[in-house]
């Protein structure tokens, strides 16, 4: 790496330094509440014993849908690598939600690409929501990213309105993840105009970037993946369920089958990283916070727009990083790549990935497959050609992959 690209980078790490401080505490209190918890539940080694066909009488499974019940501030939880990503996750929890006839209400604008198919907004209708009769509306989010509250109130009143869903992280817009404070407003707004509405939010990439999560705020209901932020970059596979008992019931009543609900799901031996994983998580996803303002930092140095700026409170893991053309995605994803662990050697190319209508780029060299608390850097191959850059286990190996990535766009 030369010497330049250093030099920008020394720089780029003093302009970090106060943020890194507040990362640091905020962590140190995350990791006491993931402790604490750890405790009132009584881990022992006897937790980390998998079962296999049926999974009946689990200790560890039920031991960890208590803890995450307890972090994520809901009365229960349903964590099971039988889901196979968030997006599984996130759809097992919207069936609980509504009956036909009843339609959700998404108080974040369009939702990420790969739910618009679960919802039957997009793509084939077969096997969605809206295939059920369960309809969809929308409230778009006001021009500064934040909720539009008093079309939120409108909305929520409508007769038939089961459930207000709403999307904390970024996903592929550009728009500014909702904090923890931002996600009590909107509960408060909708449940004073419905009290009987239910509140569910897409937490992904946004655990342990506070201090408390949405159930700390009156949200009924929550789902996410393990292999972002909660599964500390151990949890193999998997996602987590969390709120009120009644909803996190028929959730598991959609991922295995009406009368069985969570009480199956063999841990084939997936525990003792599952647990270890989740203590892990809230340094874990410091390290990829760290990362995230080194970046924004190095965009900053070098005239590319990206945010959240340096300074600005994060609610998520995802750095967007707007490059402006598919040539510019191309190398800053390929110094991406150059800096990953796994597959250092491989050029990222554009393709069609399953759900999503345009191609797109992701630089992933993971340790798990399709990880994003590992550094990675991805984004649909479109007008205004952002990519979203997120993870990193260490911010040590973060910040190289930044440099590399910032040495490919400046290459001649």
């Amino acid at each position: 790496m030369n010497e330049q690209i250093l030099k920008l980078g020394e720089q780029a790490e003093l302009r970090c330094r106060e943020r890194f401080r507040e990362i640091d505490r905020a962590t140190e209190k995350n990791t006491e509440r993931v402790l604490n918890a750890f405790r009132t539940a009584r881990v022992s080694e006897a937790c980390f014993a998998g079962t296999t066909g049926y999974g009946y009488d689990d200790l560890g499974r039920e031991t960890l849908d208590r803890i995450f019940a307890e972090l994520m501030g809901t009365e229960t939880a349903l964590v099971r690598i039988g889901f196979v990503n968030g997006t599984h996750a996130l759809t097992a929890a919207l069936f609980s939600l509504a009956v036909p006839g009843q339609h959700l209400l998404s108080a974040t604008g369009l939702p990420y690409d790969t739910l618009q198919e679960a919802l039957g907004i997009r793509g084939s209708a077969f096997g969605s929501l809206r295939a059920y009769g369960i309809g969809y509306d929308q409230v778009d989010l006001r021009p500064d990213g934040s909720a539009d509250l008093d079309a939120l109130a409108k909305a929520a009143a409508k007769p038939g309105t089961a459930a207000v869903i709403l999307q904390r992280s970024r996903g592929y817009a550009e728009r500014k993840a909702l904090s923890v404070d931002e996600i009590g407003e909107i509960v408060k707004t909708v449940k004073l105009v419905n009290p009987e509405i239910a509140v569910m939010v897409d937490n992904c990439y946004g655990e342990f970037t506070d201090i408390r999560e949405p159930g700390h705020v009156g949200a009924d209901l929550m789902a996410g993946s393990l292999i972002k932020n909660p599964g500390g970059g151990l949890a193999p596979s998997g996602g987590y369920i969390a709120g009120r008992s009644d909803l996190v019931e028929r959730a598991a009543m959609r991922l295995t089958t009406p009368g069985i609900g969570g009480e199956c799901g063999a841990s084939l031996g997936c525990n003792r990283l599952l647990f270890q994983g989740l203590f892990l998580a809230p340094h874990t996803t410091a390290q990829a916070l760290k990362t995230a303002v080194f970046c924004a930092a190095m965009m900053e140095q070098i005239g590319i727009r990206s945010f959240p700026g340096v300074d600005d409170r994060r609610s998520d893991i995802i750095q967007t990083v707007c490059l402006g053309s598919e040539e510019k995605m191309r190398r800053f994803c390929k110094g991406i790549q150059k800096g990953a662990p796994v597959d250092s050697f491989v050029t990222p190319e554009p393709w069609a990935m399953p759900g999503y209508d345009d191609p797109v780029i992701m630089a992933a060299g993971s340790f798990i497959q399709g990880s994003s608390i590992e550094l990675s850097a991805d984004g649909p191959v479109r007008p205004p050609y952002d990519v979203f850059m997120q993870g990193g286990l260490t911010y040590e190996s973060g910040k190289l992959g930044i440099l590399m990535a910032v040495e490919e766009l400046l290459a001649e």
